[in-house]
């Protein structure tokens, strides 16, 4: 077994995100990458004493890199989940969203399994929700994507019926975006903790307890002296951290 270093003394941490999930994680037309993702491991590197490097990674390639040793840290919503943890660790939670349907108005009210019999959903690959799909709505069609406003884009163009997402992600890349009047969130927020997590939280390797633990102390730091707060209200008018 690998013991962990008994203190963190790296100076410097290179950090990935997907940069496709606004307002989470974007790609700015200079090239640099923003959003709460990016803010709040900014915040965790400033808290640490450390200097931050991000690094774009699309979302299938997030795992695999980290394990590859191409960065040390994972901030890129990713929720935390037991199949994810047999091949990384992770933090605390730092927020934690429901995931929840949207499909266009008064077009779909049955949100079921039953009630979705037969029809196509949209669902970005590698995901909770994808997870859950695959688990719960073997009598749908679904329609996996590269990415989450891929799979908007095609819900907008009436070439699926329904999207399964984090509620969040739906409200600002749909429901904000050109045309977005015209859709809405369908049904309850869905509940599965085996695939919907038990919260959004940063990935790191196995092993990186010693790097873990730093985390996870500027994650309660930030939490304490209303840095969190502020990242917050930057992007959102409720506390996405959760219960």
């Amino acid at each position: 077994m690998t013991m962990a270093s008994p203190s963190f003394s790296a100076e410097q941490l290179r950090i990935a995100t997907e940069g496709a999930y606004p307002p989470f994680n974007q790609l700015d037309p200079d090239g640099s990458l923003s959003g709460f993702d990016v803010d709040i491991a900014k915040a965790l590197c400033d808290d640490m004493k450390v200097t931050c490097e991000f690094v774009k990674q699309d979302w299938d390639g997030l795992i695999p890199g980290l394990l590859a040793k191409k960065f040390d840290v994972i901030a890129a919503s990713m929720s935390i989940t037991a199949e994810r943890k047999k091949r990384v660790d992770f933090t605390d939670k730092y927020y934690q969203t429901p995931s929840q349907f949207s499909a266009k108005k008064d077009t779909i009210k049955d949100v079921t399994p039953e009630g979705l019999k037969g029809k196509t959903i949209a669902v970005q690959r590698g995901t909770i929700q994808a997870c859950y799909l695959e688990k719960h709505y073997a009598g749908s069609e679904l329609k996996v994507y590269p990415s989450q406003l891929e799979a908007f884009n095609d819900l907008v163009a009436g070439r699926v019926d329904i999207a399964f997402s984090d509620r969040v992600g739906a409200q600002e890349q749909l429901l904000k975006g050109t045309g977005g009047g015209n859709y809405e969130l369908v049904g309850p927020a869905q509940k599965d903790p085996e695939c919907l997590g038990e919260g959004v939280g940063l990935a790191v390797r196995k092993n990186s307890d010693a790097l873990s633990t730093k985390l996870n102390a500027a994650i309660a730091h930030i939490r304490a002296n209303g840095t969190y707060a502020k990242i917050n209200a930057k992007y959102f008018p409720f506390d996405i951290y959760g219960e």
